[in-house]
């Protein structure tokens, strides 16, 4: 059981391999020198190895890190292959992920933001 309910404000995908034996220290190391971001911000980093059938998610807590490992049995993450490219979910993004599914849905509605003519 968790103590705390677990937030953030935003969820990245880092696209393509990372070395799944990184701990802490490594994946904030590759958010901070490879995607000058800060791993201390309100956000989820998600990291996924080779065979794509484990993932690693990176989360600042306000007190410390969370580090997150999630391994699939009979199945693996439809995970973006492109290089050095990080990417922000959609919760519904997040969802389609963690269900096996491509985070590119040619089908699913975009979200419109509809200019006002002056």
């Amino acid at each position: 059981m968790l103590i705390r309910k677990l937030t953030a404000n935003r969820v990245y995908i880092i696209c393509g391999r990372t070395d799944m034996r990184l701990g802490i220290d490594g994946l904030s190391a590759i958010v901070s020198g490879t995607y000058e971001m800060n791993p201390f911000e309100s956000a989820m980093f998600l990291f996924c190895g080779r065979k794509h059938d484990r993932m690693k998610a990176l989360l600042w807590d306000g007190d410390g890190f969370l580090l997150l490992y999630k391994r699939l049995e009979a199945s693996s993450f439809k995970w973006p292959e492109s290089k050095a490219e990080i990417r922000e979910l959609s919760s519904q993004q997040l969802r389609w992920l963690l269900e096996g599914l491509s985070i590119d849905q040619p089908g699913a509605v975009r979200v419109v933001h509809p200019k006002i003519a002056c």
